[in-house]
């Protein structure tokens, strides 16, 4: 397995390629201390997998993942950052990254995630991969007047259109009472604070005149 280490810390570099030529089947076949490094280097050898840190001079490892999936988009790229996974790790992963770990990882989850990223796989740990499971719950759930019901998305469409609540109510023969309970509901599953928020919203995406 020919490793592409990308790191502009030569200490991480050393104590990376150390730590993984311990294994039989791998073997570090370059380093680079830059983005363009990196893209030079994959444009001029083979390589199996790069292990990609986010935080480099010039061109970040966010731009150098992109531009490798153009170029290379069968290479498995495995994202080693200083940085939370909190911070980084879901952007990356949409970028294209086929997995990320911090670098307080422990050696052997390293390797592990090697292995799986380079058959194929995709590596996250258990705590990413709880906040990727409500990321996607979230997005299921579509944009926030897609969870009102039907009754609660009219009474929206009026609320936003600028009419009062009363206005509301005669207009759909219901008590005054009732609508801001609406009107309450509404603005909780829409995370919104006001009359003026929800109809920023509406224009914004179209839902009214």
């Amino acid at each position: 397995m020919r490793i592409l280490i990308a790191d502009d810390h030569p200490v991480v570099r050393r104590g990376l390629r150390q730590l993984l030529e311990e294994n039989q089947d791998m073997a570090v076949a370059g380093e680079a201390a830059t983005g363009d490094d990196v893209l030079a280097l994959l444009r001029r050898d083979d390589f199996d997998i790069v292990i990609l840190d986010l935080t480099m001079p010039g061109r970040n490892g966010l731009d150098v993942l992109k531009d490798i999936r153009q170029e290379r988009p069968s290479l498995p790229v495995l994202i080693l950052s200083m940085h939370p996974e909190e911070h980084f790790a879901i952007r990356v992963l949409r970028a294209g990254a086929a997995g990320y770990l911090t670098k307080s990882a422990a050696p052997e989850e390293l390797v592990g995630a090697i292995r799986k990223v380079k058959n194929g796989g995709k590596y996250v740990s258990p705590k990413l991969a709880e906040q990727l499971a409500v990321v996607l719950e979230r997005e299921a759930e579509g944009l926030p007047h897609e969870r009102l019901t039907d009754r609660e998305y009219q009474i929206m469409q009026l609320l936003a259109s600028g009419k009062r609540v009363s206005e509301v109510a005669d207009a759909l023969a219901l008590s005054v009472k009732t609508v801001s309970t609406h009107r309450a509901r509404i603005l909780e599953k829409m995370g919104l604070r006001n009359n003026a928020e929800l109809t920023h919203y509406a224009i914004r995406n179209q839902l009214v005149d």
